[in-house]
Order: structure tokens, then sequence, then C-alpha cells
């Protein structure tokens, strides 16, 4: 079992700041703030802190850094032309990253043969204002997503993934969860590790609407949070179950 959270943090390094044409708190909308909180009880963890305005860990190395809005949600993110040393720069963070994860994720495989890895991302769901809020319709409490993975190999895990998260509660209502209705599942974190280990790797793709948080202020709504904490800590007995461990 391995959680992820590659869109945590906001850290840029500093040759970066004075480029942006957005402000911290602008770019802290798009980031996926408290993700790290919610993998906290799962086994072993994988935190990303740098933004992914600086490099998005979550797209293929060709779209990595933001050049125009149409990768940024319509954003303009730079004052001026990134210069390319400075992409560079990040696209080696990028690497990086891939690098020690294919490692890290080779040793669990040589130690435990199949794994089950929950990347977990958070989206907004008011995007145009504050009081309005998404369609519930398009908009499911958790998305599960899966476009990249073998369906039917994998279906004996994300089938009780599912049933489970299912069963979490906050301010008395079950949480609503569907597959592949707000995304799909098409990051380039899950790709990658179906395409790399594609007998043993299980990657989830788990999109949490941030409901545990003002996505406006950036507040969090800690109860919340604690609730959705404990719900993905759960999985991780059925999971470990699943895969044969813990018996």
């Amino acid at each position: 079992m391995v959680g992820t959270a590659i869109h945590d943090g906001d850290g840029v390094r500093k040759s970066l700041l004075n480029r942006f044409a957005l402000s911290a708190s602008e770019r802290l909308r798009e980031e996926d703030p408290f993700t790290a909180f919610l993998i906290d009880d799962l086994p072993n963890k994988v935190v990303c802190h740098r933004s992914r305005f600086e490099v998005d860990l979550n797209r293929g190395r060709d779209g990595a850094v933001y050049i125009s809005p149409e990768q940024a949600w319509g954003l303009n993110v730079w004052r001026d032309p990134l210069p390319q040393d400075e992409k560079a720069r990040s696209l080696a963070l990028h690497d990086s990253y891939y690098a020690m994860l294919r490692f890290v994720l080779k040793e669990v495989e040589l130690n435990f043969g199949k794994f089950v890895l929950l990347d977990v991302h958070s989206y907004n769901h008011r995007r145009t204002a504050p009081d309005v809020e998404t369609n519930q319709q398009d908009a499911p409490d958790i998305n599960i997503g899966t476009f990249s993975m073998d369906r039917e190999r994998w279906a004996h895990v994300v089938d009780p993934l599912i049933a489970h998260l299912r069963t979490i509660s906050v301010n008395g209502m079950n949480l609503d969860v569907r597959e592949n209705v707000a995304f799909q599942g098409r990051g380039e974190q899950t790709r990658f590790i179906h395409e790399v280990f594609p007998a043993t790797g299980c990657a989830i793709a788990i999109e949490f609407k941030k409901i545990f948080m003002d996505e406006w202020t950036g507040e969090p709504d800690r109860a919340v949070l604690e609730e959705l904490r404990r719900g993905l800590a759960g999985a991780v007995p059925l999971l470990e179950r699943i895969l044969g461990y813990g018996q």
C-alpha cells in the first residue's frame, strides 16, 4: 500500500517567484492542499512539497511546465516567457521524481509482489464564484479515475475500494463516490505505473472534491478532513486482505 500526494505543496524556487503573473493565493487555488494530511495514516507515503506551477508531476514531461494559459485552466502563469534554463531546471525535478518513483516501486514489487498505489488529489467545485457550486451530477464527492489501468485485471481491488469509500459519512451523509465522472484518471503518474508495472501495480487516481475546505480562502474544515482521513485509513486493511497481506 502506497499513498501519494504529489500536488500537496506550494513551494517554488526563488528564481521563479518574481516571474509569476499569478499571486500566491491564485496559485494555491489550483493546488491540492491537505492531501498529505488525508494519506497520513497509510503505511507508505510519497508527498511532494513543490508547486505544480513549478513543475506538474502529473503531466507528461512535454507538458509538465505550464507555458500557455490553455495548459493552466486559462490562467496566465508568467509575466514574460519562461527562459529555457528555468524550464530545464523544472523538468529536472520531473525526471528526478519519476526516477525515484520507479526505484521505490521496484523495491515494493520485489518485497511484496503486487501493490496498490492511491494517487490522491483534490478538485475545485466552486470555480466560477465562492457561492456557485458545480452540479452534483458532474462533481462526485470522490471521483475514482481508472482510465489507464487494465480495469478487468484490477476489478477485485477497485470495486471493493469504491464500496468502502461510499460508507464514509460527512455531516451525516454518505459520500457520493463514482468512477470517471469529473476526471478519468488520465494523469501521468497512474499512466507511468501501469506502463512500468502492468501486472503488479494498481494505481488508482482518487480526486476528493474540496468539501473539506473553502477553496477561495484556503480555510480548512478540520472536522471533515478528519472524517476523510479516517475513511481512507479504513481502506488499508481491506486492500491488504485483497492483496493477501495481513492475514
